[in-house]
Protein backbone atom coordinates (compact mmCIF):
# COMPACT_ATOMS: atom_id res chain seq x y z
CA UNK A 1 0.00 0.00 0.00
CA UNK A 2 1.53 3.48 -1.34
CA UNK A 3 1.84 6.24 1.52
CA UNK A 4 -0.86 8.06 -0.19
CA UNK A 5 -3.39 5.57 0.37
CA UNK A 6 -1.90 4.82 3.60
CA UNK A 7 -2.64 8.67 4.88
CA UNK A 8 -6.33 7.84 3.06
CA UNK A 9 -7.15 4.94 5.41
CA UNK A 10 -5.96 6.90 8.33
CA UNK A 11 -7.96 9.47 7.48
CA UNK A 12 -11.51 7.79 8.14
CA UNK A 13 -10.61 7.80 11.84
CA UNK A 14 -12.19 11.37 12.17
CA UNK A 15 -13.20 14.23 10.06
CA UNK A 16 -10.65 16.50 11.61
CA UNK A 17 -8.14 14.46 10.86
CA UNK A 18 -9.64 13.22 7.43
CA UNK A 19 -9.14 17.20 6.24
CA UNK A 20 -5.52 17.81 8.00
CA UNK A 21 -4.26 14.36 6.20
CA UNK A 22 -6.43 14.64 2.61
CA UNK A 23 -4.20 18.39 2.29
CA UNK A 24 -0.70 16.68 3.37
CA UNK A 25 -1.49 13.41 1.37
CA UNK A 26 -1.89 15.70 -1.79
CA UNK A 27 0.76 17.42 -1.23
CA UNK A 28 2.93 14.04 -1.42
CA UNK A 29 1.04 12.32 -4.55
CA UNK A 30 3.71 10.49 -6.12
CA UNK A 31 3.27 9.81 -9.69
CA UNK A 32 6.33 7.70 -11.57
CA UNK A 33 5.96 8.79 -15.46
CA UNK A 34 8.97 5.93 -17.45
CA UNK A 35 8.90 6.97 -21.63
CA UNK A 36 10.26 5.09 -24.21
CA UNK A 37 13.49 7.18 -24.47
CA UNK A 38 14.18 10.45 -22.01
CA UNK A 39 16.54 12.06 -24.89
CA UNK A 40 14.04 12.27 -28.10
CA UNK A 41 12.56 15.20 -28.75
CA UNK A 42 9.26 14.02 -28.73
CA UNK A 43 9.81 12.73 -25.03
CA UNK A 44 11.41 15.96 -24.18
CA UNK A 45 8.34 17.55 -25.08
CA UNK A 46 5.80 15.16 -23.39
CA UNK A 47 8.15 15.35 -19.95
CA UNK A 48 7.87 19.53 -20.22
CA UNK A 49 4.24 18.77 -20.54
CA UNK A 50 4.56 16.10 -17.26
CA UNK A 51 6.25 18.74 -15.30
CA UNK A 52 4.11 21.72 -15.40
CA UNK A 53 1.18 19.70 -15.31
CA UNK A 54 2.76 18.10 -11.99
CA UNK A 55 3.61 21.58 -10.61
CA UNK A 56 0.07 22.75 -11.35
CA UNK A 57 -1.68 19.76 -9.67
CA UNK A 58 0.52 19.49 -6.66
CA UNK A 59 1.93 16.20 -7.65
CA UNK A 60 6.00 14.71 -6.61
CA UNK A 61 6.73 13.56 -10.29
CA UNK A 62 9.94 10.78 -10.85
CA UNK A 63 10.59 10.99 -14.56
CA UNK A 64 12.93 8.67 -15.82
CA UNK A 65 14.07 6.64 -18.49
CA UNK A 66 16.75 5.25 -20.80
CA UNK A 67 19.01 8.25 -22.68
CA UNK A 68 20.10 6.17 -25.53
CA UNK A 69 17.90 3.26 -26.81
CA UNK A 70 14.10 2.61 -26.90
CA UNK A 71 13.85 -0.91 -26.03
CA UNK A 72 12.44 -2.81 -23.52
CA UNK A 73 15.74 -4.17 -22.03
CA UNK A 74 17.00 -0.78 -21.76
CA UNK A 75 13.31 0.25 -20.32
CA UNK A 76 12.81 -2.30 -18.09
CA UNK A 77 15.13 -1.46 -15.20
CA UNK A 78 14.13 1.89 -14.89
CA UNK A 79 10.18 0.52 -14.43
CA UNK A 80 11.66 -2.01 -11.86
CA UNK A 81 13.13 0.78 -9.73
CA UNK A 82 9.82 2.95 -9.72
CA UNK A 83 7.79 0.20 -8.70
CA UNK A 84 10.67 -0.51 -5.85
CA UNK A 85 9.81 2.77 -5.00
CA UNK A 86 6.49 4.07 -2.76
CA UNK A 87 4.61 5.51 -5.68
CA UNK A 88 1.07 5.81 -6.18
CA UNK A 89 0.39 5.43 -10.15
CA UNK A 90 2.80 4.63 -12.99
CA UNK A 91 2.56 6.34 -16.42
CA UNK A 92 4.34 3.86 -18.36
CA UNK A 93 5.14 4.28 -22.14
CA UNK A 94 5.83 1.07 -23.01
CA UNK A 95 8.69 -0.21 -25.29
CA UNK A 96 7.41 -3.58 -26.52
CA UNK A 97 3.16 -4.29 -25.85
CA UNK A 98 4.32 -7.82 -24.10
CA UNK A 99 7.53 -7.56 -22.32
CA UNK A 100 5.74 -4.57 -20.51
CA UNK A 101 2.90 -6.57 -19.72
CA UNK A 102 4.25 -8.47 -16.53
CA UNK A 103 5.40 -4.94 -15.21
CA UNK A 104 1.57 -4.28 -15.05
CA UNK A 105 0.43 -7.31 -13.68
CA UNK A 106 3.30 -6.38 -10.91
CA UNK A 107 1.98 -3.23 -10.31
CA UNK A 108 -1.43 -4.41 -10.23
CA UNK A 109 -0.71 -7.50 -7.26
CA UNK A 110 0.67 -3.86 -5.39
CA UNK A 111 -2.12 -2.27 -6.34
CA UNK A 112 -1.11 0.39 -8.16
CA UNK A 113 -2.98 2.22 -11.15
CA UNK A 114 -1.32 2.48 -14.38
CA UNK A 115 -2.00 4.68 -17.33
CA UNK A 116 0.14 3.78 -20.44
CA UNK A 117 0.87 6.99 -23.09
CA UNK A 118 1.75 6.86 -26.74
CA UNK A 119 1.83 2.94 -26.95
CA UNK A 120 0.26 0.41 -24.82
CA UNK A 121 0.13 -3.04 -23.42
CA UNK A 122 -1.21 -6.21 -24.87
CA UNK A 123 -4.12 -6.64 -22.37
CA UNK A 124 -5.52 -3.19 -21.12
CA UNK A 125 -7.88 -4.26 -18.85
CA UNK A 126 -6.38 -3.67 -15.61
CA UNK A 127 -5.21 -0.10 -16.85
CA UNK A 128 -6.64 3.22 -15.97
CA UNK A 129 -6.35 5.33 -19.23
CA UNK A 130 -4.13 4.76 -22.41
CA UNK A 131 -4.07 8.08 -23.83
CA UNK A 132 -2.33 8.56 -27.10
CA UNK A 133 -2.48 10.22 -30.94
CA UNK A 134 -4.39 8.52 -33.47
CA UNK A 135 -1.55 6.51 -35.29
CA UNK A 136 -3.67 4.45 -37.80
CA UNK A 137 -5.14 7.65 -38.88
CA UNK A 138 -2.19 9.13 -38.85
CA UNK A 139 -0.46 6.60 -41.03
CA UNK A 140 -3.60 7.29 -43.53
CA UNK A 141 -2.89 11.19 -43.61
CA UNK A 142 0.56 9.94 -44.23
CA UNK A 143 -0.62 7.68 -47.28
CA UNK A 144 -2.67 10.49 -48.71
CA UNK A 145 -0.67 13.40 -48.19
CA UNK A 146 2.25 11.35 -49.83
CA UNK A 147 0.34 9.79 -52.79
CA UNK A 148 -0.89 13.32 -53.60
CA UNK A 149 2.91 14.54 -53.86
CA UNK A 150 4.21 11.68 -56.39
CA UNK A 151 0.96 11.75 -58.25
CA UNK A 152 -0.73 8.94 -57.20
CA UNK A 153 1.78 6.52 -58.75
CA UNK A 154 5.69 5.29 -58.10
CA UNK A 155 7.52 3.05 -56.06
CA UNK A 156 7.25 4.11 -51.93
CA UNK A 157 9.34 2.83 -48.91
CA UNK A 158 8.42 2.73 -45.15
CA UNK A 159 11.36 3.73 -42.67
CA UNK A 160 10.12 2.56 -39.54
CA UNK A 161 11.40 2.03 -35.89
CA UNK A 162 10.20 -0.56 -34.05
CA UNK A 163 8.69 -4.12 -34.94
CA UNK A 164 6.95 -3.94 -31.46
CA UNK A 165 6.29 -0.15 -30.59
CA UNK A 166 2.43 0.07 -30.92
CA UNK A 167 2.17 3.09 -32.58
CA UNK A 168 4.73 2.05 -35.16
CA UNK A 169 2.16 -1.04 -36.14
CA UNK A 170 -0.83 1.18 -35.98
CA UNK A 171 1.01 3.86 -38.54
CA UNK A 172 1.94 1.61 -40.58
CA UNK A 173 -1.28 -0.51 -40.57
CA UNK A 174 -2.84 3.05 -41.49
CA UNK A 175 -0.51 3.69 -44.56
CA UNK A 176 -0.72 0.20 -45.93
CA UNK A 177 -4.85 0.19 -45.99
CA UNK A 178 -4.76 3.89 -47.17
CA UNK A 179 -2.55 3.10 -50.42
CA UNK A 180 -4.23 -0.62 -50.93
CA UNK A 181 -7.70 1.31 -50.59
CA UNK A 182 -7.16 4.10 -52.88
CA UNK A 183 -3.95 3.99 -54.76
CA UNK A 184 -3.25 1.00 -56.48
CA UNK A 185 -0.93 2.39 -58.97
CA UNK A 186 1.64 2.81 -56.04
CA UNK A 187 4.16 0.08 -54.87
CA UNK A 188 5.53 -0.34 -51.29
CA UNK A 189 8.91 -1.70 -52.26
CA UNK A 190 9.88 -2.74 -48.52
CA UNK A 191 10.01 -2.03 -44.77
CA UNK A 192 13.49 -1.56 -42.11
CA UNK A 193 13.60 -0.67 -38.80
CA UNK A 194 16.04 2.13 -37.18
CA UNK A 195 15.45 0.72 -33.61
CA UNK A 196 16.24 4.25 -32.42
CA UNK A 197 19.62 5.10 -34.27
CA UNK A 198 19.25 7.52 -37.06
CA UNK A 199 22.04 5.48 -38.78
CA UNK A 200 20.33 2.81 -39.07
CA UNK A 201 18.13 4.31 -40.76
CA UNK A 202 20.60 6.09 -42.87
CA UNK A 203 22.12 3.07 -43.95
CA UNK A 204 18.74 1.25 -45.13
CA UNK A 205 17.40 4.64 -47.24
CA UNK A 206 20.85 4.11 -48.91
CA UNK A 207 20.65 1.03 -49.74
CA UNK A 208 17.14 1.03 -50.95
CA UNK A 209 18.13 4.20 -53.16
CA UNK A 210 20.46 2.02 -54.73
CA UNK A 211 18.49 -1.13 -55.91
CA UNK A 212 15.30 1.32 -56.63
CA UNK A 213 16.36 4.68 -58.56
CA UNK A 214 13.17 5.49 -59.54
CA UNK A 215 11.93 5.21 -56.05
CA UNK A 216 9.54 8.58 -55.58
CA UNK A 217 8.89 8.15 -51.98
CA UNK A 218 9.32 7.65 -48.46
CA UNK A 219 7.01 7.05 -45.03
CA UNK A 220 9.52 7.57 -41.61
CA UNK A 221 7.51 6.12 -39.08
CA UNK A 222 8.82 8.13 -36.28
CA UNK A 223 11.79 10.66 -35.51
CA UNK A 224 14.47 8.71 -35.46
CA UNK A 225 13.58 6.96 -38.80
CA UNK A 226 13.22 10.76 -40.12
CA UNK A 227 16.25 11.62 -38.68
CA UNK A 228 18.22 9.16 -40.82
CA UNK A 229 16.06 9.63 -44.00
CA UNK A 230 16.87 13.28 -44.11
CA UNK A 231 20.48 12.29 -44.35
CA UNK A 232 20.25 9.89 -46.57
CA UNK A 233 18.34 12.08 -49.00
CA UNK A 234 21.07 14.83 -48.71
CA UNK A 235 23.88 12.29 -49.32
CA UNK A 236 22.00 10.63 -52.06
CA UNK A 237 21.66 14.46 -53.81
CA UNK A 238 17.82 13.66 -54.39
CA UNK A 239 16.65 15.94 -51.77
CA UNK A 240 12.83 17.10 -53.84
CA UNK A 241 13.04 14.07 -56.39
CA UNK A 242 12.10 12.17 -53.24
CA UNK A 243 9.05 13.15 -51.26
CA UNK A 244 9.63 12.24 -47.74
CA UNK A 245 6.72 12.20 -45.34
CA UNK A 246 7.42 12.08 -41.60
CA UNK A 247 6.00 11.65 -38.28
CA UNK A 248 6.39 13.97 -35.11
CA UNK A 249 7.43 17.75 -35.53
CA UNK A 250 10.93 18.17 -33.42
CA UNK A 251 12.61 21.93 -34.62
CA UNK A 252 15.09 20.26 -37.17
CA UNK A 253 12.22 18.02 -38.35
CA UNK A 254 10.66 21.56 -38.89
CA UNK A 255 13.51 23.24 -39.93
CA UNK A 256 13.84 20.22 -42.78
CA UNK A 257 10.36 20.74 -43.81
CA UNK A 258 11.38 24.43 -44.51
CA UNK A 259 14.27 23.68 -46.32
CA UNK A 260 11.95 20.99 -48.48
CA UNK A 261 13.57 17.79 -47.39
CA UNK A 262 10.67 16.38 -45.81
CA UNK A 263 7.50 17.65 -47.96
CA UNK A 264 5.53 16.72 -44.70
CA UNK A 265 4.87 15.79 -41.41
CA UNK A 266 2.07 14.14 -39.07
CA UNK A 267 2.32 16.20 -35.69
CA UNK A 268 0.96 15.28 -32.55
CA UNK A 269 0.68 16.41 -29.10
CA UNK A 270 3.06 14.84 -25.97
CA UNK A 271 2.93 17.79 -24.28
CA UNK A 272 -0.92 16.85 -24.18
CA UNK A 273 -0.85 13.40 -23.59
CA UNK A 274 1.12 13.68 -20.58
CA UNK A 275 -0.49 16.80 -19.23
CA UNK A 276 -4.21 14.56 -19.15
CA UNK A 277 -2.22 11.44 -17.72
CA UNK A 278 -1.30 13.05 -14.69
CA UNK A 279 -4.62 15.09 -14.70
CA UNK A 280 -6.10 11.05 -14.63
CA UNK A 281 -3.28 9.80 -11.98
CA UNK A 282 -4.68 12.18 -9.60
CA UNK A 283 -8.02 11.63 -10.07
CA UNK A 284 -7.50 8.04 -9.79
CA UNK A 285 -6.55 8.02 -6.62
CA UNK A 286 -7.98 11.20 -4.91
CA UNK A 287 -11.62 9.93 -6.73
CA UNK A 288 -12.00 13.73 -7.17
CA UNK A 289 -13.26 13.91 -10.86
CA UNK A 290 -12.58 10.05 -11.03
CA UNK A 291 -15.92 10.21 -13.00
CA UNK A 292 -14.68 12.17 -16.07
CA UNK A 293 -11.58 9.28 -16.80
CA UNK A 294 -11.66 7.95 -20.36
CA UNK A 295 -10.49 4.36 -20.50
CA UNK A 296 -9.05 5.33 -23.79
CA UNK A 297 -8.24 8.50 -25.34
CA UNK A 298 -7.29 9.25 -29.17
CA UNK A 299 -6.19 12.81 -29.67
CA UNK A 300 -6.20 14.16 -33.25
CA UNK A 301 -2.98 14.98 -35.27
CA UNK A 302 -1.92 17.75 -37.36
CA UNK A 303 -0.48 17.38 -41.15
CA UNK A 304 2.30 20.21 -41.70
CA UNK A 305 3.34 21.26 -44.79
CA UNK A 306 5.27 24.12 -46.31
CA UNK A 307 2.67 25.83 -47.32
CA UNK A 308 0.31 25.14 -44.34
CA UNK A 309 3.13 26.04 -42.17
CA UNK A 310 1.07 29.51 -40.66
CA UNK A 311 -1.44 27.43 -39.65
CA UNK A 312 0.25 23.94 -38.14
CA UNK A 313 3.32 25.83 -36.98
CA UNK A 314 2.30 25.87 -33.75
CA UNK A 315 2.39 22.01 -33.36
CA UNK A 316 6.14 21.97 -33.11
CA UNK A 317 7.66 20.27 -30.14
CA UNK A 318 9.18 22.51 -27.59
CA UNK A 319 12.01 20.63 -25.83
Amino acid sequence: MSRFRRLFAIAAMSTVAFAATVAQAQEKLTVAFIPGIASDPFFLAMEKGARAAAEKLGIELIWQGSASEYSPQSQLPFVDAALAQDIDVLILVPTDPDSLQPSVQRAEAAGIPVITVDTTVTDQAYLTSHITGDNVDGGRQAAKTLAEQIGGEGKVFIMSGSPSATTNTLREQGFREELAANYPKIEIVGREYANSQPANATSAINTVLLNHPDLVGIFAIDGTSGTGAVAALRNSNVVGKVKLVGYDAYKAQVDALQEGVFTALVAQQPAREAELALEYAKAKVTGEGADKIEKSVVIPNVVMTKDNFAETGSSIYSD
